[in-house]
C-alpha cells in the first residue's frame, strides 16, 4: 500500500471515530434529558399527590407533678424513668403537723357544736324539773287537805314548784336568745365545720399521688427534702404520642382531616409508620405565640406563615421496639389526593 493510501485510510478511521463519538453524545444527551423529564414529572406528581414538610416533631401532653402542702419529704416511691399508674403513692410530707391541726380544728367544732345545744338541753332539763314539781306540789296539795301532812312540808313543795318555774323561765329565755342568734351561731358552727374539712383535706395532700399514668422524667425529689407548695417535683410523660406538622400555607389546599401519612421518624430512619389527620389548627403558630405579629404596620413583610396540624397514629406501635418520646423530629407525607 502506498503512502497516500495510508493516510487516506487514516483519515477515514478518524472521521468514523469522530461520527460514532458524536452518535454516543448524542445519546448520552437523550438519556439525559429522559431522566431529567422523569424527575421533573415525578415532583410534579409528588407535589400533586403529597404535601410533606421537616418541621414536625413528636408532641404529648406532660403533667407537672408539685406538692399542695409545704414540708419535709419522708418518703419516695419512683425512680428515673419509672413507669408509674394513675392513683400510685409517689412520695409522701411528714403528716405530724397537719394531724396536731387536725385535732385543733375537731375540738374548736366540737366547742362550737355544744354551745349551741347547751341551751336547748338546758330547757329540756328545766322542764322535766317543773313538771316533776308540779306533781310533787299537787300530791302535797292532796295530802295537806287530808291532813296527811303539815304545813311546812306543803310550803317546801311550793317552794321548790316556785323555783323549777323560775329556772323554766330563764332557760326558756336563753332558748329565745339562742333563736335570735340563731344565724350567728350557725355560721360559727359552718366556719369551724370549714376549718375542720380544710385541716383533713390538707392531712390528706401529704401523701401525694401519681394524676396519670405515665413515665417519671426529670426527677427532682429525694427523701429529706423540704418542699413548698407549687414546688415541681418530677413529671409524668403519658403513652400517648401524636406528631404536630406545621405545614406551609400554601400546602394546606388540599388538605383534610382523615387523610392518610406517611409518617418517617430520624430515630427509625428504615421504618414508616402510618397515621391520619386528626385536626388542623384555627390559626397559625405565629398569631397562637405569645406576642402575635402586628401587621397593620409601615414596615410589613409577608412572610409565608405555618399551619400547625395534628397527625394521630393508625398503627399499634411495638413499644419495646419503638421507643417515640416527645421531641422527636418528624417528616411526615400526607397524602392529599
Amino acid at each position: 500500500m502506498s503512502e497516500n493510501q495510508e493516510i487516506k485510510q487514516e483519515e477515514t478511521n478518524v472521521s468514523e471515530e469522530k461520527k460514532s463519538s458524536k452518535a454516543k453524545r448524542g445519546i448520552v444527551g437523550i438519556l439525559i434529558l429522559c431522566v431529567i423529564v422523569v424527575l421533573a414529572a415525578w415532583a410534579i406528581y409528588k407535589a400533586s399527590f403529597f404535601q410533606s414538610t421537616d418541621d414536625a416533631y413528636v408532641e404529648t401532653t406532660t403533667v407537672s407533678v408539685a406538692p399542695k402542702v409545704s414540708g419535709q419529704i419522708i418518703a419516695t416511691y419512683i425512680t428515673d424513668n419509672q413507669f408509674v399508674k394513675e392513683g400510685d403513692l409517689v412520695a409522701e410530707i411528714d403528716p405530724a403537723d397537719y394531724k396536731v391541726k387536725v385535732e385543733a380544728a375537731e375540738a374548736v367544732y366540737k366547742r362550737v357544736l355544744l354551745n349551741q345545744t347547751n341551751a336547748q338541753a338546758n330547757l329540756v332539763a328545766a322542764n322535766s324539773a317543773i313538771e316533776l314539781a308540779k306533781k310533787d306540789l299537787e300530791r302535797y296539795n292532796n295530802l295537806y287537805e287530808a291532813g296527811a301532812v303539815s304545813k311546812q312540808a306543803l310550803d317546801i313543795a311550793q317552794a321548790k314548784y316556785d323555783s323549777a318555774q323560775a329556772s323554766f323561765t330563764s332557760a326558756n329565755e336563753a332558748v329565745l336568745s339562742s333563736e335570735q342568734n340563731r344565724k350567728v351561731a350557725d355560721a360559727d358552727l359552718k366556719s369551724a365545720k370549714a376549718a375542720l374539712d380544710q385541716a383533713e383535706l390538707n392531712l390528706s395532700y401529704t401523701k401525694i399521688y401519681a394524676p396519670q399514668s405515665g413515665t417519671v422524667s426529670s426527677r427532682r425529689v429525694e427523701k429529706g427534702m423540704y418542699v413548698q407548695v407549687g414546688t415541681p417535683l418530677f413529671v409524668i410523660v403519658p403513652e400517648e404520642v401524636w406528631v404536630v406538622a406545621n405545614f406551609k400555607e400554601n400546602q394546606l389546599e388540599n388538605m383534610k382531616v382523615g387523610q392518610e401519612v406517611d409518617i418517617k421518624i430520624d430515630a427509625y430512619p428504615k421504618k414508616t409508620f402510618q397515621g391520619k389527620i386528626d385536626s388542623i389548627q384555627r390559626a397559625s403558630g405565629a398569631k397562637s405565640s405569645l406576642f402575635p405579629p402586628e401587621n397593620a404596620v409601615g414596615s410589613f413583610v409577608k412572610i409565608v406563615q405555618r399551619i400547625p396540624v395534628k397527625i394521630v397514629f393508625t398503627e399499634e406501635i411495638d413499644k419495646d421496639k419503638y421507643n417515640i418520646v416527645p421531641g422527636m423530629s418528624v417528616v411526615p407525607k400526607v397524602r392529599v389526593k
